[in-house]
């Protein structure tokens, strides 16, 4: 029960040749906040909310809505993925991967196997959810 695999979500996945545009509209109506980014069914980038932010103008653009989503639509996911994401094995310990984390200050982790083939991923969320349910564990035995 204390291993990545148990947690880790399925995850949606985008590939390389798609816009930036198609990628903002997955996160929002799937609410999600990391898409990784496959070429030919291998990971190659992870797309995530700050990553998006540091490649799109801000709110002050003097664009308008119908220009940013233009402009949106021509730029490749790739220009604004974080290349080679931070990885973690299924078998792996959820503590392990709850340290990578912490000391890395990353809010999402790609779960890929022994083969490079993407998994799932595990998130900030799913590693609460672990500790709710790990921390509730001595309890229930204590009773």
């Amino acid at each position: 029960m204390d291993k990545v695999s148990t947690w880790m979500k399925k995850a949606l996945t985008i590939e390389d040749k798609s816009s930036l545009i198609e990628a903002i509209h997955i996160m929002k109506e799937e609410n999600i906040r990391h898409l990784p980014v496959m070429r030919k069914e291998k990971l190659i980038g992870l797309l995530t909310e700050g990553s998006i932010q540091r490649s799109t103008p801000g709110k002050a653009t003097s664009l308008d809505t119908w220009e940013l989503h233009y402009l949106l639509s021509k730029i490749p996911v790739t220009e604004s993925m974080i290349s080679n994401p931070y990885t973690v094995s299924p078998d792996a310990d959820i503590v392990t991967a709850a340290q990578l984390m912490h000391d890395k200050k990353l809010y999402g982790l790609c779960v890929v196997n022994d083969q490079g083939n993407l998994e799932g991923i595990l998130s900030i969320t799913d590693l609460l959810e672990a500790f709710i349910e790990l921390c509730k564990k001595p309890r229930d035995a204590a009773q």
